[in-house]
């Protein structure tokens, strides 16, 4: 009866789901399976949390504690109740600082936190089930309690509070992430030597910044802050290396004030990075695709900068030249490769003694320029964000995203070729930064 009670509420359900979303039954009866097993794991994780969490709480009134389990139950409840009905709709992620947005960081805060502390209860449960097995073949004896005591509470007071505990340093983390980190704006001085550079471009002053990412801001005043920053340090040249909005051109609308504040004497250049292009949302044609595209080519326009696709600028000084050359994205990867280095070479002068690339993706590097376009001296990358978290000082460099991308922060040089890859200027999913700070770099040419 159970099992009918069961079968006949999905079969509704899902049907209710195909006219919702016009996605074809199986499809969807193989998300919703999909879905009702995330579902029984962050269940499953929740009510391993409350075990350890009840014992906390054994020091309280029981009202103290009724309260305590009500208000756990209903976040986690609602929580589970949110992810379950926006992937099961396969809804996107929404852009910009809106209600479901910070619900859904929220969620993965919590999860995140409550599985890192998961070992500290397993190794409750398993000590305890030791000492139940060697109880089970020993004799009692009268030596007292075997349940060590630390500082007053009993092991498994001590574990289970050094779990819940412990779940609140990641989320007092992740929170100083998005209220602190965010906008923590870092500028990185770095001399780039070049041995070829003209005489006249010695000491040329070039900002970079990368990944705005526009449709992810939430604080204005911050972001006015780190456009105050660029313009402080009075580059000659600023250099935008991909990632202007998360998904579709109209998230840089409430923007374009802000960045249209940064000017440089010879100029801006830019290019697109992987979420430019739109790849990452659904959409009702390709027409409304292409659209977007160009509405989003419209803002590099509208802002006076120079968007290369495929192509080179000369910068002149002093009758000497150097190259800036800006390909669409190319990485290796999932994601895909639009642009076309040879394409963006030809018809540049092989006398211009140096080429300064603009390229989104620093796998781009390793994969492609380095074994067949020797004659670049410096790509200029962002993408990786540093993934927005680790350590990034003087003593230690580490983030989770060196195990995706081998550069994926600072300079980098094999021979006479350098890669500098920036850390992003924005953040996407996360709203804020930990540990990684969002970069403006600014490079001094000189000569070897």
């Amino acid at each position: 009866m159970v099992y009918s009670l069961v079968h006949s509420s999905l079969y509704h359900y899902r049907n209710w789901l195909f006219k919702l979303t016009h996605t074809s039954p199986d499809i969807m009866t193989s998300r919703l399976i999909t879905m009702l097993l995330v579902v029984a794991v962050l269940f499953f994780i929740d009510w391993y949390f409350f075990q350890g969490f009840k014992t906390t709480l054994k020091s309280y009134s029981a009202n103290a504690q009724k309260i305590a389990t009500y208000i756990y139950w209903g976040l986690s409840i609602s929580l589970i109740a949110f992810i379950f009905t926006v992937f099961a709709l396969s809804l996107p992620q929404p852009k910009g600082n809106t209600f479901s947005n910070w619900i859904f960081v929220l969620t993965v805060m919590l999860y995140i936190s409550k599985i890192l502390v998961l070992p500290f209860l397993l190794i409750d449960d398993i000590s305890r089930v030791v000492q139940w097995v060697f109880a089970f073949f020993q004799s009692k004896t009268s030596e007292g309690p075997t349940n060590t005591a630390v500082e007053g509470i009993d092991r498994s007071q001590f574990f289970s509070r050094l779990a819940v505990y412990g779940a609140a340093v990641p989320v007092v983390g992740f929170t100083t992430g998005i209220a602190f980190g965010a906008h923590n704006y870092q500028v990185r001085k770095q001399k780039l030597v070049l041995k070829n550079l003209p005489k006249s471009f010695e000491g040329l002053k070039i900002v970079q910044i990368s990944d705005v990412h526009a449709g992810s801001f939430w604080n204005k005043s911050g972001v006015e802050r780190g456009i105050q920053k660029i313009m402080e340090l009075k580059p000659d040249v600023i250099f935008f290396t991909g990632d202007l909005v998360n998904n579709t051109a109209d998230e840089f609308d409430p923007w374009r004030e802000v960045f249209g504040k940064l000017q440089a004497p010879m100029g801006i250049f830019s290019i697109l990075g992987n979420h430019d292009y739109g790849d990452y949302k659904p959409w009702s044609s390709e027409g409304a695709k292409a659209k977007n595209l160009a509405d989003l080519k419209a803002h590099h326009h509208n802002l006076g900068w120079n968007l290369l696709i495929d192509t080179y600028k000369l910068l002149e000084k002093d009758g000497e030249q150097i190259a800036i050359i800006g390909i669409q994205n190319w990485g290796t990867g999932r994601f895909p490769k639009y642009g076309n280095l040879s394409k963006a070479l030809q018809g540049l002068p092989n006398e211009v003694p140096v080429k300064l690339l603009l390229s989104h993706d620093p796998s781009h590097w390793d994969a492609q320029v380095k074994p067949e376009f020797p004659q670049i001296d410096v790509q200029f990358s962002g993408h990786t964000h540093g993934m927005q978290f680790g350590v990034d000082n003087k003593v230690l460099k580490w983030s989770p995203v060196q195990y995706r991308y081998k550069q994926w922060g600072g300079l980098y040089q094999d021979g006479d070729q350098q890669l500098y890859v920036n850390r992003g200027f924005g953040f996407i999913g996360y709203p804020g930064r930990l540990g990684i700070w969002p970069e403006i770099t600014l490079f001094e040419l000189g000569r070897a």
